[in-house]
């Protein structure tokens, strides 16, 4: 037997086990080490205990199953930690925060504002910054994606690591860039371990989003990847039925509603580059659809004939 597959006590290592229990502290966000070498706090606290020398509150502590019982649920603290009197808010109230908040916001720098001072959402809570919008703010073509990732959490925009690069190159095929569209994120802060997006989390940043795409008045809405998808069209299909195909937002006062084409998220693609033709045929989509409206696309048609 390789010694490496042995524990400090020489029994074996369960590697699916350990696997596991390193894929779930990276779905938590533990994603960085604090010191060289792991510390048996269990270990620790065991020798203390039986030493005599721990401390009070360490004795004290009821059992984990008492105190998960005991444990406030998801939906009870939306706010995170409460500081003081401060009253928890719930999910329910969080989401009305949320729609007076964007209601009252007439210019992107006040819904920004809005945001930065919103308390109900507990994302805020692990992000490093809001990532709010990136792009031409004047112009009449918007994507909206899903969460941010970990390169859009440490810059504060969105879609700037390696699938947003992937999305600006697909673009560019359709003679596309940032000059000429608007992009922002279903979720503006990013979820922990770049896990997927809860629904009570969808719900309380979907006003801000409401009222982002209004403030923005876009005239075709590009929807990227799964959860944005759904959200907006309000389907339970899931993308790969629903990319490809144009679709019809309603989002407050805007009306008509707006033409929407869901499409699959670059980091998708990351993941099963075979999909990638499907995508290609989304943007070929779009191309048609911004001819139709005036929005000149020929680019493509220059490259493709140079080859």
């Amino acid at each position: 037997m390789n010694t490496d597959d042995q524990k400090p006590d020489g029994s074996d290592l369960d590697a699916a086990a350990a696997l596991a229990a390193l894929s779930w502290q990276v779905a938590m966000g533990a994603e960085e080490s604090i010191a060289d070498l792991p510390v048996d706090r269990y270990a620790a606290t065991a020798a203390a205990l039986a030493s005599g020398t721990a401390k009070p509150t360490e004795q004290q502590k009821p059992p984990l199953r008492e105190r998960l019982r005991d444990a406030p649920s998801p939906q009870a603290s939306m706010a995170g930690p409460v500081a003081g009197n401060a009253k928890v808010i719930g999910a329910e109230e969080a989401v009305a925060d949320a729609k007076q908040l964007a209601a009252a916001c007439n210019t992107l720098d006040e819904l920004r504002a809005a945001l930065e001072k919103f308390e109900g959402c507990p994302l805020k809570k692990t992000a490093t910054n809001l990532v709010f919008g990136d792009g031409n703010p004047d112009s009449k073509i918007m994507f909206i994606g899903e969460a941010p990732g970990a390169d859009e959490d440490r810059q504060g925009r969105p879609f700037v690591g390696v699938s947003g690069q992937m999305l600006d190159r697909m673009l560019s095929f359709i003679n596309l860039d940032r000059s000429r569209f608007y992009i922002t994120n279903m979720l503006y802060w990013r979820p922990p371990g770049n896990r997927t997006p809860t629904d009570a989390e969808v719900a309380t940043c979907l006003p801000f989003l409401e009222r982002h795409i209004q403030l923005i008045d876009p005239k075709v809405l590009v929807l990227v990847g799964n959860r944005s998808a759904k959200s907006l069209l309000q389907t339970t299909q899931g993308i790969t039925k629903l990319r490809g195909k144009w679709d019809m937002v309603s989002i407050g006062t805007i009306d008509p509603p707006i033409p929407a084409l869901p499409t699959l998220h670059p980091a998708y693609l990351l993941r099963n580059s075979a999909q990638k033709r499907f995508a290609w045929r989304d943007a070929l989509i779009l191309r048609e659809r911004l001819n139709e409206l005036g929005f000149a696309t020929n680019a493509l048609e220059s490259q493709t004939e140079s080859k």
